[in-house]
């Protein structure tokens, strides 16, 4: 490799590692700080809930819209702009004066993330092609981190420099990413080898009648609406219901999030390998049924417990990715189907923090959300028993219809 080639490798590299960074640390935030930040101005409770929509519906529309974007712009200026408007927004919201002002700065934030996050893969595909598996583990691990991390640390650094320091100091590694996209963006040339892959709309009609596809939406979706309601909802849940001081709340909600690393270094390897389902699936569940009853029924008794088991049924997520291929024939319809069930299962998801959020305001409590949690982790035993039949999206097609895919 000349140092010329090894250069570009090393510039790609950095802007993957603080593009991934910037996406989780979008989202994990804001959420510790709302306290904090009550004692500025009032965030009322419709607000929280909307901001815990945002990630989830940014995501579903960013799975329809941002592939016409990039073929119209190229891969690394669509990046390049998703960086800028991501670093704008979160400028923004460390200058937010109210509740409707800290929500529209959350909104394009979350907007820019969701394109960038339907980008970074095919990024990884385009730099790295003898090395997908290497940089798709840096990347992920980078936003397992980066999603853990914040809830940390946030509260000490407000302490320490105020709510709006502690927003600008996340906005400044949004800022940091923005110099090597731009730096990619002109020694790019933009080709149409570049364009993401778009279905035959005849794909889409057949995987969309097809209970795989569904099961594999119930899965993604289950797993997101436990992400991101616990992430807009689990600090004010806890400093309520175990008595936890803010500082705390947020290390539990960094706990949390930190249960998403293992399981997304060990699940994809474990499903391949062993090329079971059931098993996981049956851990998700078990695993987040006891948290959700531990959380309702004795919260301060064993709270860093319950808020591990809650933790566990995101082990999904990377079961879901790895089902994209391994219940798909080919490329065309892997790429239908994760584009169909990512847009389906973000847009459900996004009901789950609105949810907590009514239902708090409607009875003064957390039981009636927690019980919403427990009955949408319920709905993937269906999801389950269709996937472990191990049968295709193309085979189901088949077998129902009697005809040739």
């Amino acid at each position: 490799m000349t140092r010329r080639a090894a250069g570009h490798v090393a510039l790609a590299a950095a802007a993957v590692v603080l593009l991934a960074l910037t996406l989780r640390i979008a989202v994990a935030s804001l959420s510790p700080l709302l306290t904090v930040i009550g004692r500025d101005f009032e965030v009322p409770a419709a607000v929280v809930g909307l901001i815990g929509m945002a990630p989830p519906v940014a995501f579903a529309l960013s799975g329809m819209v941002t592939p016409a974007i990039e073929r119209r712009l190229g891969l690394e200026r669509t990046v390049l702009v998703a960086a800028v408007v991501g670093a704008v927004m979160l400028s923004l919201r460390a200058a937010a004066v109210d509740a409707w002002t800290l929500l529209g700065a959350t909104a394009g934030v979350f907007a820019a993330v969701g394109v960038a996050n339907v980008l970074l893969p095919t990024v990884v595909k385009k730099y790295f092609p003898a090395r997908i598996g290497l940089m798709t583990t840096v990347y992920s691990t980078t936003m397992a981190v980066a999603t853990f991390t914040p809830p940390l640390v946030a509260v000490p650094l407000a302490d320490a420099v105020g709510w709006r320091g502690s927003f600008a100091l996340w906005a400044s590694v949004a800022v940091a990413a923005v110099v090597p996209w731009f730096a990619m963006t002109v020694r790019s040339r933009v080709s149409r080898a570049d364009a993401l892959a778009e279905a035959r709309t005849s794909v889409l009609s057949r995987i969309v009648r097809v209970p795989q596809t569904w099961a594999l939406v119930i899965t993604f979706g289950v797993n997101s609406a436990v992400a991101y309601g616990l992430f807009a909802w689990l600090p004010l849940m806890l400093t309520d219901i175990a008595g936890v001081d803010a500082a705390e709340a947020g290390g539990l909600l960094a706990l949390f999030s930190f249960m998403g690393l293992p399981v997304s270094l060990l699940v994809p390897v474990l499903v391949a390998r062993l090329g079971r389902t059931t098993p996981f699936y049956a851990v998700a569940l078990v695993g987040g049924l006891t948290g959700v009853a531990g959380l309702l029924v004795a919260p301060a008794a064993a709270t860093a417990l319950w808020v591990v088991l809650v933790g566990i049924p995101p082990l999904m997520f990377p079961l879901a990715l790895v089902l994209f291929g391994l219940r798909t024939r080919s490329h065309e319809t892997a790429v239908a189907v994760s584009g169909f069930v990512q847009s389906a299962g973000y847009g459900f998801a996004a009901l789950m923090p609105l949810a907590i959020g009514v239902t708090h305001e409607l009875t003064g409590g957390w039981s009636a959300g927690l019980l919403v949690l427990g009955g949408a982790l319920l709905l993937v035993v269906p999801a389950a028993i269709i996937v472990a039949r191990r049968e295709t999206v193309e085979e189901a097609w088949e077998r129902r219809t009697g005809s040739t895919w």
